[in-house]
């Protein structure tokens, strides 16, 4: 018994791993091989490659491709139209697939609309990317990043909020509440 819902228009291949309480919308793909975690929403005109792990929780907006390489962890949002590239120099007469380079969304990280994450890069966990952004490097925990190419404008808490650091390097989430330190270049939650 499938412990998953499905609308009648996805195509789920055989050998795909869907957790309990997951939600694939229409006309989405999810390819042998894949592993999708609890409680995840996949969008409308989703592609889910061979070999890509979602961790539980994970919203996948419409029209997301998410390809081989690809680990998102817990609690990742992946916002309508973003893009992911597996393979830095493709071209379309030289097969590269066994040259794809992995790419790693960390816990509770936020990816906007339309925005693109070049091959490779690790966002670390909470950060925010910015609607449109082309990220072509790693990326802090807790990073807000934006603009072509993504450039660091901030940082933001666990709820998406700009934090603003006193002069102790201290910053409260005004919706949680709660309080983030910032460190030798770092934030963590304190």
């Amino acid at each position: 018994m499938k412990g998953y819902t499905a609308h009648e228009t996805a195509i789920i291949d055989e050998g795909c791993l869907i957790g309990d309480g997951t939600k694939i919308w229409h006309f989405s793909h999810l390819m042998a091989g894949c592993a999708i975690g609890k409680n995840c929403t996949i969008g409308q005109n989703i592609v889910i490659a061979p070999g890509v792990v979602l961790g539980d929780n994970v919203k996948v907006q419409n029209n997301v491709s998410v390809y081989t390489g690809v680990t998102c962890e817990d609690d990742v949002f992946l916002g309508p139209s973003c893009v992911f590239t597996n393979v830095i120099n493709p071209r379309s007469a030289v097969s590269r697939r066994d040259e794809f380079i992995a790419t790693k969304v960390c816990k509770g990280a936020s990816i906007g609309a339309n925005a693109t994450i070049i091959c490779g890069c690790v966002i670390g966990t909470y950060a925010m990317i910015g609607a449109g952004a082309v990220v072509t490097k790693d990326v802090p925990a807790y990073a807000l990043v934006a603009g072509n190419p993504a450039r660091q404008t901030g940082w933001a808490s666990e709820y998406g909020h700009r934090l603003d650091f006193d002069e102790n390097g201290v910053a409260v989430c005004p919706e949680s509440k709660e309080t983030y330190l910032f460190k030798e270049g770092r934030v963590m939650k304190k």
